[in-house]
C-alpha cells in the first residue's frame, strides 16, 4: 500500500470554523436485503489546515520624496508579496477502505434492526442514532480593508502640475493642511466647527481617510490577506521518518513537494502501539476465521506520535489514533440475537472503532 500525499491549493470552505459532519443514511435490515447490511471500515487520513498570511507591499508614486516632505524614514521602495505560515491544525478523517467491507446480519425475527451509514458507507451506529462529532477549526479568512484611490482627493493644482516632484510637493501640503484642520477641530479653533456630534464624526472620518490615502502615496501600502489551505496525508502500516510532504515559499506560499522554490515541510509518524504476537492453533484459527466471517468486524486503532517540522522547528507535535497502526476485532453474531432488548452500538465513525455498547 503506497502512502498518498495530496496537496489542495485552494481555500477551505469552513463555516464558522466548523467542518460540517457527514450526512448519514439509515438502512433497515429487512427481507429484501436478507436481513443483512454491508458496511465499510475506514482507514485514517490526516488532514492539515495551514493558516497562511499573504502580505502585499506596494510602493507609492511619491516614495522618493517621503523623507523630504513628510519625514518618513522607511517608505516602501519595491513592490513585494510575502507569504508567512501562521498556524497549522490537524485532524483525523476516516476515508473508506475498499478492501475492508463486511456484512452485519440479523435474525429474520429481530425487532426492526437497522444500521446508520455515512454516504461513503462507513458504519456509524447499529440500532441507535449516531453521534457525529464536529471538528472545530479556526476560521482564518481575513482581508485588509480595500485601498482608497488617493487621486480622487487631488486638488486642481496637483492635477495640472507639470512633474511628479511638483505633485509630491503639493500633495504633501494637502496632507499638512488636513492635519492642521483636524487639530483645529479637536481644539475648537476651526472657523467652521461641525454643528453636532454626528457631523463631527463624519468630518473627522473624511479627514482621516484623505490623510491616510494621500500619505500612502509617499509611504506605500501594505495589504494583508489570511486564508487556509488543506493538505491530506494517508499513511500506510509503516513508520514515516521525516518525509517531505509539502514545501512552503515566502514568495509563493504552499507549493507541491517537487517544487524546490519552497522550504521542505517534514512529517514524522511513529507507531506507539506495541506489537502483540498471537500464536493460534489450527483449530483456534479456524474458529477465529468463522467469527470474522459472520460477526461484526470493527477497528482497534493504534496510537501514533506525529511531528511536523518547518525550518528545523516543530510546527505540530500531537498524538493520533491511526487505523493502519492497529488491528481488527469482532463481535460475535449471537450478540444481536436478543429479541426483547436489541443491542445498540455507537461507533467513532472516522475510526471504525466502537464508542459504546448499550444492552
Amino acid at each position: 500500500m503506497k502512502r498518498i500525499f495530496t496537496l489542495i491549493i485552494s481555500t477551505l470552505l469552513i463555516t464558522g470554523g466548523i467542518i460540517n459532519a457527514q450526512e448519514t443514511v439509515r438502512i433497515n435490515a429487512i427481507k429484501a436485503n436478507n436481513f443483512g447490511v454491508t458496511y465499510t471500515l475506514p482507514k485514517t487520513s490526516l488532514v492539515f489546515n495551514f493558516t497562511i498570511k499573504k502580505t502585499t507591499k506596494t510602493k507609492g508614486d511619491f516614495y522618493p520624496y517621503a523623507k523630504q516632505y513628510l519625514g518618513i524614514e522607511n517608505p516602501i521602495t519595491e513592490n513585494e508579496v510575502i507569504y508567512t505560515l501562521e498556524n497549522v491544525e490537524a485532524y483525523n478523517k476516516g476515508i473508506p477502505d475498499k478492501t475492508n467491507s463486511f456484512l452485519v446480519e440479523f435474525k429474520s425475527n429481530s425487532l426492526e434492526p437497522y444500521v446508520f451509514l455515512t454516504k461513503d458507507n462507513l458504519i456509524c451506529a447499529i440500532n441507535a442514532t449516531p453521534e457525529i462529532e464536529l471538528v472545530s477549526l479556526k476560521n482564518a479568512a481575513t482581508k485588509s480593508e480595500p485601498l482608497v484611490n488617493a487621486q480622487r482627493f487631488f486638488s486642481q493644482e496637483v492635477l495640472i502640475a507639470g512633474s511628479t516632484a511638483k505633485q509630491a510637493e503639493l500633495v504633501a501640503r494637502q496632507i499638512l493642511d488636513l492635519r492642521r484642520s483636524r487639530t483645529d477641530i479637536l481644539t475648537g479653533e476651526a472657523d467652521n466647527m461641525p454643528p453636532d456630534g454626528e457631523a463631527y464624526k463624519v468630518v473627522m472620518e473624511q479627514i482621516n481617510i484623505q490623510e491616510k490615502a494621500l500619505t500612502e502615496m509617499f509611504s506605500g501600502t501594505t495589504q494583508t490577506e489570511t486564508f487556509t489551505q488543506e493538505f491530506t496525508f494517508v499513511p500506510d502500516e509503516k513508520n514515516v521518518e521525516r518525509a517531505v510532504v509539502a514545501r512552503f515559499s515566502e514568495k509563493l506560499g504552499l507549493v507541491d513537494v517537487d517544487d524546490l522554490a519552497g522550504e521542505p515541510i517534514y512529517l514524522t509518524l511513529t507507531n506507539k502501539t506495541p506489537p502483540v504476537a498471537v500464536v493460534l492453533t489450527e483449530k483456534e484459527q479456524k474458529k477465529m476465521d468463522e467469527k470474522f466471517a459472520t460477526g461484526l468486524v470493527y477497528n482497534i486503532p493504534g496510537k501514533a506520535q506525529l511531528i511536523m517540522e518547518y525550518k528545523h522547528q516543530p510546527i505540530i507535535t500531537k498524538e493520533f489514533d491511526i487505523v493502519q497502526f492497529g488491528t481488527k476485532d469482532v463481535l460475535v453474531k449471537k450478540m444481536f440475537d436478543n429479541m426483547k432488548m436489541p443491542i445498540k452500538i455507537l461507533f467513532y465513525t472516522e475510526l471504525g472503532a466502537i464508542k459504546q455498547i448499550i444492552q
